[in-house]
């Protein structure tokens, strides 16, 4: 027969997200805290990005000192944290299946927080045609080959994208001793820190290529090339032997969905409130799952916020789906995406196109219930919105509408 168990506290996910809520539950006596890790390393995707950036401007961290940082805490609080088990099925509204080196168990859980992360979608994805060549990579993969396993890219490399995410992967095909051919973007511009485009244009040497498409990959065995077709229509050809499909970020929601927590059509994350209380009682998300993808410090803070939801749960509280929140275009989604009147997490949305200084209006019945102006907007760049509104909302009235006015 498999095994079964029971636990208070079952977190489905090692990252940032998932290892800051099982060492705040843990500490906050929350009973027994269980954490799933199919990899065989808690820590998450920190662990293989050698760069800085990570920790506070007093500490700062390379990805995997803070990755360390984060499992040691959760370890020295209590929590058990259990890696190469993956979470296969749901048996029961907080009931999981998962297999792991001990064999197939089930285990049912008083709360379950899913932190399931996100992941870039690959060139078969993004429907890119050509051939199938060796050196064709995600900004994941790329990193992990070179940091984790040292494996050997090639010589010269193509960047697709040209945010955050795409400069830390030309980081590390520097890393590796390769160049870097181009970077690409379909969009008129970097979205990312003028001062980081600027630096990598100009000290480093990496062009940017903008309004510009990669259209087929090229070559026999080893990448060749690939072809590019800009704005106007022009093709051309950028001869390499690696290129790497960075950001198009889509969450790790498989497990969510197969246990019909509804979806958000906008970040296609579950659908959660300001407490990360999805639809289902007793079934949390949190981190990268709700929104591909923020900071590492982003999915932490996260983390930290729904331990006080969780042990709520557990003293009794009842449940609550919340106000639909909703954005018009040119707005491309908002997390958390559904509103009470008593939440504090601060907001976070996607523009569509870049926007200027543009002024958001939230909106419930035609009641204007707060008005805030931005500064730059880029797509693929976090928009704040405080949640200092909230409490204005009507629980009992229609949907809270997001505008740009």
């Amino acid at each position: 027969m498999t095994p079964e168990r029971r636990v208070d506290v079952l977190v489905v996910g090692a990252g940032p997200a998932g290892l800051a809520a099982a060492a705040r539950l843990a500490l906050g006596g929350a009973g027994r805290v269980e954490v799933l890790e199919r990899e065989q390393q808690a820590g998450g995707v920190p662990r293989h990005c050698a760069h800085g950036g990570f920790g506070t401007w007093l500490h700062p961290l390379t990805g995997p000192a803070y990755a360390r940082l984060l499992a040691d805490a959760a370890t020295a609080s209590g929590a058990v944290v259990r890696t190469g088990v993956t979470a296969l099925d749901w048996a029961g509204p907080r009931t999981l299946t998962a297999v792991g080196p001990g064999g197939p168990e089930t285990i049912t859980a008083r709360a379950v927080v899913l932190a399931t992360g996100a992941r870039e979608r690959p060139r078969s994805a993004r429907l890119v045609p050509g051939t199938r060549p060796a050196g064709v990579h995600t900004t994941g993969e790329l990193q992990q080959a070179v940091h984790l396993v040292r494996q050997r890219i090639g010589s010269r490399a193509v960047v697709i994208g040209a945010e955050d995410v795409s400069y830390a992967a030309a980081d590390t095909v520097r890393a590796a001793g390769a160049d870097v051919v181009a970077m690409v973007t379909e969009l008129p511009r970097a979205q990312t820190a003028p001062a980081r485009a600027l630096d990598a244009r100009l000290r480093r040497g990496i062009p940017l290529l903008t309004d510009t498409t990669v259209t087929e990959v090229l070559g026999q065995g080893r990448l060749s090339g690939v072809r590019v077709r800009h704005r106007d229509g022009r093709t051309a050809v950028l001869s390499c032997d690696t290129v790497v499909f960075t950001g198009d970020f889509v969450p790790d929601h498989e497990l969510a969905r197969r246990g019909g927590v509804p979806l958000d059509p906008g970040t296609r994350g579950p659908a959660v409130d300001g407490a990360l209380r999805t639809a289902h009682p007793g079934v949390f998300a949190v981190g990268s799952v709700l929104h591909a993808v923020e900071s590492a410090g982003t999915a932490a803070r996260e983390g930290a916020h729904v331990a006080v939801a969780v042990r709520a749960w557990l003293a009794g509280e009842v449940w609550s789906e919340g106000v639909p929140l909703v954005v018009d275009p040119p707005l491309r989604w908002i997390a958390p995406n559904r509103v009470t009147p008593t939440d504090q997490l601060p907001y976070v949305l996607r523009a569509q196109v870049p926007l200027t200084h543009p002024v958001l209006h939230v909106f419930q019945d035609g009641r204007l219930l707060h008005r805030a102006r931005q500064g730059m907007v880029l797509p693929n760049r976090p928009l704040p919105l405080t949640a200092r509104w909230t409490h204005r909302i009507d629980p009992k009235g229609g949907p809270v509408r997001v505008r740009v006015l």
